[in-house]
């Protein structure tokens, strides 16, 4: 299980033990049971004012959080907590929602690394090519070694492919690392917003709750799309932090369709590396050394 979907599992049961009447360092102790990040939820329990002082103090422990996006999901949380407790805003039920988000999360980057086996396992083979090619010369009885290491054409052969290769590598690399891209606290914003709103505060005094929380937690904040649902709302006399969450979950939908589609166009981009890049280092290192092989050993037969 990902970090974030036991970090969904605990937040989850933190808000129906809040929800019960636990008080919330009891709640936080108990509800990391079973999962690896129990000694966290412990700590967080016992800090004050609970999840916020530890993730800003030594921060949660372990392996769990050592990817970008698991700390993230911590630093998702604790401003979902700083939002709830500055605005007023009934803690239980944000939780619950923060929850949901990240289950979306784990469920997304479940499905991505799932797309993803295919394209790093063709990407992984691709590379091995050129050397299969030196392998495949020496088992047909070619000195394709010594050719590349004996004269000034094997060593011209040697380092360009081997640059090649490098490229290659690099250049599969980028690609994977785009197609992993995204925003894994998608709709986090406005969802604060509706939380902060649930409190009691106006929108103006909100949004600079939830600012000032983003700035705290280092989490990219972009009011736009939630200033236009707020004006639409006030415009036309709607619960403005309903369409919020709407606003979040549209956010949270175009996020996993945005993911689906650069995985679907990688399995595309990852044969320009092969076509540019790989085939020559084949020919290089593979072909042409065996055929200066088979020359050089006619050559001598005569």
């Amino acid at each position: 299980m990902s970090a974030a979907a036991e970090l969904a599992t605990v937040v989850q049961r933190v808000g129906v033990l809040l929800d019960a009447g636990v008080a919330p360092s009891t709640a936080w102790r108990h509800a990391g049971d079973g999962t690896t990040l129990a000694g966290w939820a412990r700590a967080a329990g016992s800090a004050e004012p609970g999840v916020v002082a530890a993730i800003l103090g030594a921060g949660p422990p372990g392996p769990a959080v050592a990817h970008p996006e698991a700390r993230r999901a911590f630093a998702g949380l604790a401003a979902t907590w700083a939002v709830s407790i500055e605005a007023g805003a009934p803690l239980a039920a944000a939780l619950r929602s923060y929850a949901v988000l990240l289950r979306g999360f784990a469920e997304s980057e479940r499905q991505r690394r799932v797309a993803l086996s295919g394209p790093i396992a063709t990407s992984r083979l691709v590379l091995v090519m050129p050397v299969l090619g030196l392998v495949l010369g020496a088992a047909l009885g070619e000195d394709t070694f010594g050719v590349l290491l004996g004269g000034p054409l094997g060593w011209a052969c040697l380092v360009l492919g081997g640059a090649l290769m490098g490229s290659a590598w690099w250049w599969n690399r980028a690609l994977l690392r785009r197609a992993a891209l995204g925003d894994p606290l998608a709709g986090l914003v406005a969802e604060l917003v509706a939380t902060a709103m649930r409190g009691g505060v106006s929108a103006e005094r909100a949004g600079s709750i939830v600012g000032a929380a983003a700035r705290r937690f280092g989490i990219p904040a972009d009011f736009r799309t939630t200033e236009a649902a707020i004006r639409v709302a006030s415009a036309a006399g709607a619960p403005v932090a309903e369409l919020l969450r709407s606003e979040a979950e549209e956010a949270r939908r175009s996020a996993l369709a945005d993911a689906a589609e650069r995985v679907e166009r990688l399995s595309v981009t990852l044969m320009l590396p092969l076509g540019v890049c790989v085939l020559p280092a084949f020919m290089l290192l593979g072909v042409v050394p065996m055929i200066v092989g088979i020359i050089a050993s006619t050559v001598t037969a005569i």
